[in-house]
């Protein structure tokens, strides 16, 4: 099935999404609410991660049940089927790569589905805040 807009219209209507979404921002509101303090969105850092804790060497990632094909809510549209099989497949494929590249470099990676923010916040946020506390930890016997 052909594009219904022309590739300009397309084009506005890209540029028009928000880099960050509200899950996102509930995130980081409740952290920083919390005490812990982090970068948003740090494009010089492999994968432009959502959240980083660069002192710790945390980066964490929020990911869409849809752009990142969630294995128990991930659906796929019914039209272009060619061109999303392929978009949707290549986020998965960086999500590997940019894991891979932080495992490597012996940074903590946090992957969090859109479906645990929804499902239930404050366990989310309890295990996003475990995962910080371990790595101040490991942070505090290497000095």
């Amino acid at each position: 099935m052909t594009d219904r807009i022309t590739p300009e219209q397309r084009s506005k209507v890209m540029k028009s999404i928000k880099a960050q979404s509200n899950l996102e921002n509930l995130v980081a509101k409740e952290l920083y609410r919390r005490g812990i303090r982090y970068r948003r969105n740090v494009r010089r850092l492999f994968g432009t991660p959502d959240i980083a804790i660069e002192k710790y060497r945390i980066v964490i990632f929020i990911d869409s049940c849809f752009w990142h094909s969630c294995p128990v809510h991930g659906t796929r549209p019914k039209s272009n089927i060619e061109f999303w099989n392929k978009k949707l497949d290549r986020n998965m494929e960086k999500a590997v790569e940019v894991n891979a590249f932080y495992n490597q470099k012996g940074w903590h990676i946090l992957r969090i589905w859109e479906h645990e923010i929804r499902g239930d916040f404050e366990a989310t946020i309890d295990k996003i805040i475990n995962v910080i506390n371990d790595a101040k930890k490991g942070a505090a016997h290497n000095t």
